[in-house]
């Protein structure tokens, strides 16, 4: 489980497509404290560590993965969110997130609101029933509230704090973007089918 709050932004330093796409995530930081089996959400999508050296570590992406997420279009060179699994006793601050993807939203616009920027996304069909006003959404691993909704579009406000300690700042319009919708959304929705 994550938090959706980037503790830290990697880089991506190598791809091999073997029977499944290999990548490795440089940190810039010690990873001596990471352990083989270990869970790291990377742009929103929960990997299992399989290698690690003084500053990077390896994983391992099934096809199933690369083609519900934007991991697909990773390349070297490409800044990516991080987030290492909660540990018992860790704040809390965003909202619980699970590393499993849903879907990818694509970026329709992005303005300049005061100090904010104001991105406007278009999710897909099946999973804009899952978005509310004021509820939570992670996108590329970070939490963030909804402001509004139309349709199958929704907006947030990205903060200048978190564009400096994410990706979000290489940010471009069109771009796709890993999506996991909130999971007690996911329940209230399953529970309203049910009693219908």
């Amino acid at each position: 489980m994550f938090t959706g709050i980037i503790t830290h932004v990697g880089k991506i330093a190598d791809l091999e497509q073997r029977g499944d796409l290999r990548a490795r995530i440089s940190t810039g930081n010690d990873t001596s404290d990471i352990e083989l089996g270990a869970s790291i959400a990377s742009d929103g999508v929960c990997l299992t560590v399989i290698a690690t050296g003084e500053d990077w570590y390896d994983v391992e992406i099934s096809a199933e993965t690369v083609s519900k997420t934007n991991l697909a279009a990773w390349e070297t060179g490409r800044r990516v969110n991080l987030e290492r699994a909660l540990k018992v006793g860790d704040e809390l601050g965003g909202h619980i997130v699970s590393g499993h993807v849903d879907g990818v939203a694509k970026i329709v616009s992005i303005t300049e609101e005061g100090d904010s920027t104001r991105f406007t996304f278009a999710a897909p069909e099946a999973l804009a029933k899952f978005i509310a006003p004021k509820g939570s959404v992670a996108l590329n691993g970070t939490s963030l509230t909804v402001n509004e909704v139309d349709g199958c579009n929704f907006g947030v406000n990205i903060i200048p704090h978190t564009k400096e300690v994410t990706t979000w700042s290489d940010a471009k319009e069109g771009d796709l973007i890993n999506l996991e919708i909130d999971t007690l959304a996911r329940y209230v929705a399953r529970l309203a089918e049910m009693e219908r």
